[in-house]
């Protein structure tokens, strides 16, 4: 893929996130009752959810019709078998968003072959937009970032999160959670996969892990974290399967390491009361 074909696929990705935080803007604070879950107790939709992909999808189909889509409202859209496929989370963290908490974003993420490539990342309230596509870096409102330089687990801070899920199956990260605030400066837990890694990649955060999540979630965060010094696989260091679920995603540094100790953390029920 030529560099001029991946600029334009961000430019569109761009003007798509832009138009997409604009619509999330007008609604923040204006919800109602305008929120309602999905099927598991957290799993929540709102009005701006849907009214943001509308916007978002209006404008892939426009320029690249033939292309396939994978949104998190809408589901799958086109010729799955498309070398092309955008995977769109209209707003990651809805919770945050209903709640009118500070931290939620519209992520897009362009697939080539299953491989991201291309990833918009665009935080409306702080007005931060974090685009990337390979072999062209990593940018904050135009600015190149990188990842953080930390070299121990023990001076890294991390961020995480929960599956909706994580009342009813055992496989929940609490254990991780808990095993390694022990080991580390800190766990956070925002709420937002998308941004998660977009604070690995400019180097607010050291590292990131989470189960329960799907490809719209952090397709675009992928090339992001990548294209600015990055590391992403899965748990056990292998590649990264973005239908499986589960992420590590780190500066390189501390990678192993996570990953070593992740593998062996003990079941919370073998824990000492």
């Amino acid at each position: 893929m030529t560099s001029d074909r991946l600029q334009t696929f961000l430019e569109i990705a761009t003007e798509a996130a832009l138009a997409a935080g604009a619509v999330l803007e007008s609604y923040l604070g204006k919800l109602e009752d305008a929120v309602v879950e999905k099927g598991r107790p957290g799993d929540l939709v709102t009005a701006a959810d849907k009214a943001s992909e509308v916007v978002i999808l209006d404008i892939v189909r426009r320029h690249f019709p033939e292309h396939s889509i994978l949104a998190e409202e809408s589901g799958k859209l086109g010729d799955q078998d498309n070398e092309f496929l955008w995977a769109i989370d209209p707003l990651d963290g809805t919770t945050n968003f209903a709640h009118q908490y500070p931290f939620f974003a519209v992520s897009i993420g362009l697939l080539i072959h299953g491989v991201p490539q291309v990833g918009v990342i665009y935080d409306p309230f702080h007005d931060e937009l974090f685009r990337a596509a390979q072999g062209l870096g990593a940018t904050r409102n135009r600015r190149p970032i990188q990842v953080s330089n930390t070299s121990e687990l023990s001076k890294s801070l991390l961020v995480t999160g929960f599956a909706y899920d994580r009342r009813e199956t055992s496989d929940n990260n609490y254990a991780e959670f808990c095993y390694l605030t022990h080991l580390t400066q800190g766990v956070r837990r925002s709420g937002s996969a998308s941004l998660d890694l977009a604070h690995v990649a400019c180097g607010r955060i050291d590292g990131y892990w989470e189960r329960g999540i799907s490809p719209w979630d952090i397709a675009a965060g992928v090339i992001l974290l990548r294209e600015a010094g990055g590391k992403v696989t899965a748990y056990d260091g292998s590649p990264l399967d973005l239908v499986s679920g589960r992420i590590l995603a780190t500066n390189s540094y501390i990678h192993e390491s996570l990953s070593q100790e992740l593998i062996q953390v003990p079941s919370l029920s073998t824990w000492k009361q």
